[in-house]
């Protein structure tokens, strides 16, 4: 993954006035939440968000993220530019992002979720994650 690989998608989604889904193990039929924050920093994508408690799945998902059940973050996109390194990597350079999912495996390790409880009433959760893109990923060899 190159760095501004989601520049271009995220700001066409601003300006739509639409935004990143945050959907259960990929699937479209299971959204479980809200992202409030899509951003890409200088480790990759991170993201803010809140479940939607009302949801069974959302509520499910808080659950197992409370357990330590499920901790992974996954991206779906469609890949708009690559390229390949000399080592026949392929290389990510623009990506039309379309939703970050909660999952249990992750495909790249370090993609993880942590929770915190936002009022100890209201039994809402925001949730907090970053994407590491790994140095290797940002950094060309």
């Amino acid at each position: 993954m190159r760095k501004g690989a989601y520049a271009a998608s995220l700001e066409a989604l601003k300006l739509a006035g639409r935004s990143v889904k945050m959907l259960w193990q990929h699937d479209p039929a299971q959204p479980i939440g809200i992202w409030d924050e899509v951003n890409e920093d200088g480790r990759g994508l991170w993201v803010k968000g809140r479940l939607l408690t009302d949801v069974v799945k959302g509520r499910e998902a808080a659950a197992l993220i409370e357990a330590g059940a499920i901790d992974g973050l996954s991206i779906g996109y469609r890949t708009v530019r690559a390229t390949k390194s000399e080592k026949g990597e392929r290389l990510l350079q623009e990506l039309e992002l379309w939703e970050v999912s909660l999952v249990t495996f992750p495909m790249l390790p370090s993609a993880r979720v942590a929770a915190k409880e936002e009022a100890p009433t209201d039994g809402l959760r925001e949730l907090a994650a970053i994407f590491d893109d790994a140095r290797r990923e940002l950094t060309p060899n």
